[in-house]
C-alpha cells in the first residue's frame, strides 16, 4: 500500500501580517503597546494549524533592503509608503510566537518571500511532495502546477491547475507574461500603459506569449491599443522579467528541516501573559500543580470555632462567598471561604443539596457564630468584588465590617487598561495562576447547575482557590499602589 503523500504548506507570513493588521485595529495592551497584528496573525495561524494539522509547514517573511529587482529597476516598489511604525513594533513579537509555537521560518537578504516560497515548491515537488501556497497573491498564481496549488484563507478559496485553466483558459506559468502586459500597480511595476489584467489575459490567450505579442502587434486591430503596445515593449520585457519568481534562490534549508516542532508552553504562556491575550495565555498555559492540602472543608461547630479564634488572631481574613446567583438580592449562601494566609484556607459549606451531599453546619447556627467576627470592624476583610460579598450578608441580617481593600477596584485604580479585573484575569496577570473555571463547578448552557448543587469537596478547592488567590493579590496590589501614590 502506498504511503500517505506530504504535503508542504508555505505560508506568505508577510501577507499574513499585512492582512491581520488591517483587518483588526485598535487593539494595544494596557502599556500601550498595539497587538492587533499580533493577535490576527496568531489566530490564522493557529487556525491553519487546526483545520489542516500539517507535518510540513514553513512562514516565509520577506527580508530588509533591495532585493535583485531593484538592480534591474530602481522603482520597483518606491511608491510604497512605509511601514506604519505601530506594526513595526508589532513585529519582534510575531517572530517570538513563530518560534514559540515551534514553527520553521524562512528569510534571505535580497530575495522576497514570493522567491522563497517558489523556490521551496519547486525543490518539494521535486522530493515528491504536494505544496500548498497559503496566500491571496495572485502573483503565485504562476507557481500552480499539477503538485502546487494555492489556498487563500481569508476567502477560503482553493486554486489548482485545474481551476486556473478552467477560469482564465490559460496555464499558470502564462501569468508571467499576463502581469508583463498588466504590471502590478502595488509594486510599482509599469507594464504596457491602458493594458489591465482583462485585456492583458486576452492578448496571451490570443498570441500565446508576451513576445508573441510583439511580434504580431500589426494583427491587433484596437488601434490605442496597438500603439500603447509599440511605446510600451521594453517596459513590457523588464516588467515580465519583475514578476518572474525565482525558483532558484539559494535556500540552504533541507526539508526535513520544515517539520513542524511542538509548541514551546512556557515561552508561549509569557508572551500571551505580556500581551494580554487571555484566551491564548489559557489555551498553552499549564495549570500548575498547586497543593490543596491546606484546603479545609468545616463541618462542626468546634472546627468553625477554631477557626474564628484564628481570624480574630490574625486580625485579617480573605472572605469569599459562594451563592445560588449572580444578584446579590436573590443569591441564597451555600458557603463561604477563608483565607488568613497564602497556600491556606477554609470552606464552610451551608446550603448545598444534592443526592449524597454530607451533613452540614445549620446555616443559621453558623451565622449567628460567624455574625460577630464579620461585623468587627478590627478585624480586616479582604475580598475580589467585595460589595457583593456584603449585600449577601446582609441579607441575612449581617453588616460587613471592616471592609479594608478589594483587589477588582484595586486593579482598576492601578490600571484603569487592562480589559478584565475579574479574579480569574488577575490571578493569571499577577500570579501566573490559572483558576479552576467556574464552568467545571456548575456546568454551562442548558445544563448549568447552580453552587449549592456543586459536590462539596470540589466546592472546597474552588472556593479556597478564590479565597486564597485574592489573599495573595492583596500583598501585589497593595505594594504596588504604594509605588504609584
Amino acid at each position: 500500500m502506498a504511503g500517505k503523500k506530504k504535503i508542504l504548506y508555505l505560508v506568505d507570513g508577510t501577507s499574513y501580517i499585512h492582512r491581520a493588521y488591517h483587518a483588526i485595529r485598535n487593539l494595544a495592551n494596557s502599556k500601550g503597546l498595539p497587538t492587533n497584528a499580533i493577535y490576527g496573525f496568531t489566530k490564522m495561524v493557529l487556525k491553519l494549524i487546526a483545520e489542516k494539522e500539517p507535518e510540513y509547514l514553513v512562514i516565509v517573511f520577506d527580508s530588509k533592503g533591495p532585493t535583485f529587482r531593484h538592480k534591474l529597476y530602481a522603482e520597483y516598489k518606491a511608491n510604497r509608503p512605509p511601514m506604519p511604525e505601530d506594526l513595526v513594533a508589532q513585529l519582534p513579537y510575531i517572530k517570538l510566537i513563530v518560534g514559540g509555537l515551534n514553527l520553521p521560518t524562512i528569510e534571505k537578504q535580497g530575495f522576497e518571500a514570493d522567491d522563497l516560497i517558489g523556490t521551496l515548491a519547486l525543490r518539494s515537488e521535486k522530493q515528491g511532495f504536494e505544496v500548498v501556497i497559503v496566500s491571496g497573491d495572485k502573483d503565485f498564481r504562476q507557481l500552480i502546477s499539477s503538485h502546487t496549488s494555492q489556498w487563500d484563507t481569508m476567502k477560503d478559496k482553493f486554486t489548482d491547475y485545474a481551476a486556473i485553466e478552467e477560469e482564465y483558459g490559460l496555464k499558470p506559468e502564462q501569468f508571467i507574461d499576463v502581469m508583463g502586459l498588466s504590471g502590478d500597480t502595488s509594486d510599482n511595476i509599469p507594464g504596457v500603459a491602458g493594458v489591465g489584467e482583462k485585456t492583458a489575459i486576452e492578448l496571451i490567450k490570443q498570441f500565446g506569449s508576451l513576445e508573441a505579442v510583439f511580434r504580431k502587434v500589426e494583427e491587433i486591430e484596437r488601434k490605442k491599443l496597438k500603439e500603447n503596445l509599440l511605446n510600451s515593449r521594453e517596459a513590457a520585457l523588464l516588467s515580465k522579467k519583475l514578476v518572474t519568481i525565482d525558483c532558484e534562490a539559494p535556500i540552504a534549508e533541507d526539508l526535513a528541516d520544515l517539520k513542524i516542532g511542538k509548541p514551546d508552553s512556557q515561552k508561549l504562556s509569557a508572551l500571551f501573559q505580556e500581551l494580554e491575550f487571555r484566551a491564548l495565555w489559557e489555551q498553552f498555559t499549564t495549570r500548575q500543580v498547586v497543593s490543596h492540602d491546606d484546603y479545609h472543608l468545616l463541618f462542626s461547630k468546634d472546627e468553625l470555632e477554631t477557626l474564628i479564634r484564628k481570624i480574630k488572631d490574625s486580625k485579617m481574613v480573605s472572605v469569599d462567598t459562594e451563592t445560588t446567583s449572580e444578584d446579590p438580592l436573590k443569591a441564597e449562601l451555600a458557603g463561604i471561604s477563608f483565607s488568613l494566609e497564602p497556600h491556606q484556607a477554609y470552606y464552610l459549606p451551608l446550603g448545598h443539596r444534592y443526592l449524597g451531599a454530607p451533613v452540614q453546619l445549620d446555616r443559621v447556627a453558623a451565622l449567628d457564630m460567624l455574625k460577630p467576627m464579620l461585623e468587627d470592624e478590627h478585624v480586616k476583610k479582604v475580598g475580589q468584588n467585595i460589595k457583593y460579598d456584603a449585600l449577601v450578608f446582609r441579607n441575612y441580617q449581617i453588616e460587613l465590617q471592616g471592609l479594608d481593600f478589594d483587589t477588582m477596584i484595586a486593579s482598576y485604580v492601578i490600571n484603569p487598561g487592562l480589559r478584565q479585573h475579574n479574579l480569574d484575569y488577575l490571578a493569571q496577570h499577577y500570579l501566573h495562576h490559572k483558576m479552576i473555571p467556574f464552568e467545571e463547578m456548575v456546568g454551562k448552557g442548558k445544563n448549568q447547575r447552580t453552587f449549592d448543587q456543586a459536590d462539596v469537596e470540589l466546592a472546597k478547592v474552588y472556593s479556597c482557590e478564590d479565597a486564597d488567590m485574592t489573599l495573595q493579590l492583596r500583598v501585589i496590589l497593595e505594594e504596588q499602589l504604594k509605588k504609584d501614590l
